[in-house]
């Protein structure tokens, strides 16, 4: 991650949130195979703290728990790898924890990333699923206060809209959000130029981080992405390397 657009400031969030404790069962070379920044004794200090550097940013924008999307401006420039990261950054502080929730439906990554087997689905599993409950499509990552909600099963091409739009999705992060006041909430969001899916998910959301590939995306493709997203909500640009 080469750099960002300096974000909105805000008085700091001072509440009170019951802290937790779990063990870590991922060693550093596991979550380097996860693309998972590991920072043992010092090691990717750089790299770690530009993302420390983004979720205080965050933090300031909000006094209380807030949705971000990460929306990549085109496939490739690693907006997984950011939302992946940006979560996990979260959790550095024991009085937070971090929900990931892969909606990049067309080709969902985290649950591969992490290696984690979804025997019980997952968000569109949740969504067509009357019957479904919260508790069964979160996973545990092996990352203390990091879970998991994959995308669940594909192949629905552009079905994807009515989804994001649904009155079920509304109240899942609804529900999500109010159930721990702990809890801060990344959508790893689909691609923003070429579908308006971004766009419908940035609606469901407090802030936007666009990702942008760092010598991928021109200029012209990062103001045309930037446009989709309210300019209230919209945070600044991530400059990544890493595809």
């Amino acid at each position: 991650m080469a750099d960002q657009v300096p974000l909105n400031q805000a008085p700091d969030d001072n509440r009170q949130v019951v802290r937790r404790s779990e063990p870590l069962s991922l060693t550093p070379a596991q979550l380097a195979e996860r693309a998972i920044i590991p920072y043992v004794d010092g090691a990717n200090r750089q790299l770690v703290d530009s993302f420390r550097e983004l979720r205080t940013r965050l933090l300031a924008t909000s006094n209380d728990n807030f949705i971000t999307l990460i929306a990549p401006v085109t496939e490739g420039c690693g907006g997984g790898f950011v939302a992946r990261n940006l979560a996990l950054a979260m959790t550095f502080d024991q009085a937070r924890s971090s929900l990931l929730i892969d909606c990049n439906l067309r080709q969902p990554s985290q649950h591969a990333a992490m290696k984690i087997d979804t025997p019980r689905g997952g968000l569109l599993d949740y969504l067509e699923n009357p019957d479904a409950t919260v508790e069964s499509m979160m996973y545990s990552t092996g990352i203390p206060r990091l879970s998991l909600i994959p995308a669940g099963r594909s192949g629905l091409g552009g079905m994807e809209i009515e989804h994001f739009s649904s009155f079920r999705m509304r109240l899942l992060l609804d529900s999500l959000r109010s159930s721990h006041a702990d809890r801060y909430i990344f959508l790893d969001g689909p691609p923003t130029l070429g579908a308006p899916d971004a766009r419908m998910l940035s609606e469901l959301a407090d802030v936007v981080v666009l990702v942008a590939g760092y010598g991928r995306n021109t200029v012209a493709d990062i103001t045309a992405a930037a446009g989709n997203f309210d300019p209230q909500k919209f945070a600044g640009v991530v400059f990544n390397e890493n595809g």
